[in-house]
């Protein structure tokens, strides 16, 4: 069964677990789900596994997670403002002006502590003794462990949000799940512990692109882990650029490829881009949500329901003018990732409440590949099929350039070329394989890199990482329309690199000391 399938009918056990009172603080996630169904029923079948592995899956995807977490990744850059002070009061992320108190901190941290709250509980229930005592066959027995193996990876990539957000989060793990506040966790010790879990989990993960869609496998281990890497020596101060390239190789050689048409990766049945999407979040709009790829089709100002496959836009978010400034043309004639909506826009962000002020994007549309309608399963005809692309082989191209260009071994400049030029291909003529869009071994430099990374993989909440990595989001030596709110913008304080522990976490748990300069 399609996995988007599977979470539509395994919900009931995230609302119960739920209704048990857990709430965002961490004070409240030393309190276990303590239901019937939970223990005793849930855990009784191998089905009963799979069906709790993706309620916790629901968790994340028709929870608030990826609109919130969108919006810290692209409002505090270039590539992003917001009409609306919505979601907590989030105007202050393009400030570059939050502090411990914003309300619009906490929610990516509540709903990440949430998650693995319920990743160790699941842990707690598919021990190797729990298990035994289940008396399963061979096959369920071997079934369940790999959902345990997916479980870890799920909870992995959670505290790599948290450490790349937070920095030194609280350290929740299933032996002190419902007896204790969890303890604070450095940085690099964070990193230490998500590299080793993912090390450990590979040979019980699915071969790559063998698992359900939806569904972690080898890849989507190296994938993080090759991610972590390129931010290392922001993490840890050491640099893995060499372990970086030694993943990107894994990916690459694993049978992956770019889809013909970038106009394909966003399309609601981009279900179809087995060949190059490594890890996504499923939709379904049998499925009501907000918050998920629904928000970034409709949330795109000025973009029609012609276009977007849904409605009329909320008009929400537009982009800083330094973004279509990185393309040749504003439109798809010359770049065709260039899909920059400007009907009724103006180009430069003078006021940043103003929806018209900024181009928007068509990049997200809830359309099929032939342009044919989606049927809307729901009420509000008006819901998302769009799954979004955790990782996808455009990002593992860009991961293995970058860690060659910043000295790591293992990969050559020819090769990273070759990968950045396919790229281009894809983006020029539809074609991967065609030299209409190549650049020269002479071109490709670091901030080369960074430029052709915001081009291709531009609203795909990686920006603000991308440019801490680079030095480049607090420091005065580039500067974008509104940063640290002037309109020319200018430089910040550099605490802004990490965002606070929540002032709400801090007084519920005594184990927790803020981030500097907060």
């Amino acid at each position: 069964m399609n996995f988007n399938k599977y979470i539509a009918k395994s919900k009931l056990w995230l609302i119960l677990a739920l209704a048990t009172g857990l709430a965002a603080c961490t004070d409240d996630l030393t309190k276990k789900p303590t239901n019937d169904l939970t223990a005793d029923t849930q855990f009784s079948t191998a089905t009963g596994y799979k069906q709790s592995m993706a309620s916790i899956y629901s968790n994340m995807i028709y929870g608030t997670f990826l609109r919130q977490y969108w919006e810290m990744q692209e409002y505090p850059t270039d590539e992003a403002v917001s009409t609306w002070n919505d979601d907590g009061g989030n105007s202050v992320f393009h400030q570059l002006a939050w502090s411990a108190d914003a309300t619009c901190i906490t929610y990516v941290y509540s709903s990440m502590l949430m998650t693995i709250t319920y990743c160790n509980n699941f842990l707690n229930e598919s021990t190797d003794d729990k298990i035994a005592s289940k008396g399963f066959s061979t096959s369920d027995a071997t079934q369940v462990k790999q959902y345990r193996a997916e479980i870890r990876y799920l909870r992995a990539y959670c505290f790599w949000v948290l450490m790349d957000l937070y920095g030194n989060p609280p350290f929740p793990t299933p032996d002190n799940l419902g007896f204790s506040s969890p303890k604070q966790i450095k940085r690099a010790d964070l990193f230490a512990f998500i590299e080793s879990e993912l090390k450990e989990i590979e040979p019980l993960l699915a071969d790559p692109r063998t698992n359900e869609w939806g569904r972690p496998d080898k890849a989507a281990a190296w994938a993080l882990l090759s991610r972590m890497y390129l931010n290392g020596k922001v993490y840890t101060g050491t640099e893995y650029y060499t372990q970086a390239i030694t993943y990107c190789n894994k990916i690459i050689t694993a049978g992956y490829s770019l889809e013909k048409k970038y106009s394909w990766l966003m399309l609601g049945d981009n279900y179809k881009n087995t060949n190059e999407f490594i890890f996504t979040l499923n939709y379904d709009n049998r499925n009501q949500t907000w918050n998920g790829t629904n928000f970034l089709a409709l949330g795109a100002a000025g973009v029609p329901a012609s276009i977007n496959g849904l409605s009329g836009s909320w008009s929400n978010f537009r982009m800083t003018q330094q973004i279509p400034a990185l393309f040749p043309s504003t439109d798809t004639t010359v770049d065709k990732r260039a899909e920059i909506y400007t009907t009724g826009q103006n180009l430069e962000v003078k006021d940043v409440s103003k929806s018209t002020d900024g181009y928007s994007a068509f990049k997200y549309r809830n359309v099929n590949r032939d342009g044919s309608s989606i049927v809307q399963n729901n009420s509000y005809n008006n819901l998302s099929d769009i799954d979004f692309p955790v990782f996808r082989l455009a990002e593992i191209y860009f991961t293995y350039a970058e860690a060659v260009l910043r000295g790591g071994k293992g990969g050559d400049v020819s090769t990273a070329l070759n990968y950045i030029n396919q790229l281009r291909g894809r983006a020029y003529a539809n074609d991967p394989s065609s030299t209409l869009g190549n650049i020269k071994q002479d071109d490709l430099n670091l901030n080369f890199i960074l430029d052709e990374k915001a081009r291709e993989m531009y609203w795909e909440a990686q920006r603000r990482t991308d440019l801490v990595r680079y030095n480049k989001l607090t420091t005065g030596d580039y500067l974008w329309a509104w940063k640290g709110n002037a309109l020319a913008g200018k430089s910040v304080d550099s605490k802004y690199n990490l965002f606070p522990i929540p002032t709400s976490d801090l007084l519920a748990n005594p184990n927790l000391k803020q981030n500097d300069n907060y």
